[in-house]
């Protein structure tokens, strides 16, 4: 039950864990994976590109190999965190309403 303070019903932290822990195994898996693809949007919409190194190998002498590291830069769609945000959205709220 939603705590109301004057009225305006409001969700606390505790309330929204026993909810998630009250479901089905099934269910609680759909809402933690809901949980990630909406943390993973917000990831994308807040910093929308990540460095990484990759290292490649040059020349080959024998048993002496020559590799170059390079750093290159990967950029996260707009339209894709977008959509991980609907669908972790889509996935909390109606994860606890679908019948098994």
């Amino acid at each position: 039950m939603p705590v109301r303070r004057r009225g305006v019903p409001t969700l606390s932290l505790t309330l929204l864990f026993e909810t998630v822990i009250g479901l089905t195994p099934v269910k609680r898996f759909v809402v933690i994976l809901g949980v990630v693809l909406l943390v993973l949007g917000v990831v994308g919409l807040v910093h929308p590109t990540f460095n990484y190194h990759q290292q490649e190998e040059v020349a080959k002498l024998g048993p002496i190999t020559t590799t170059v590291d390079q750093r290159k830069t990967a950029q996260v769609p707009p339209l894709i965190s977008i959509m991980l945000l609907v669908a972790g959205i889509g996935l909390v709220l109606l994860a606890p309403r679908v019948k098994q």
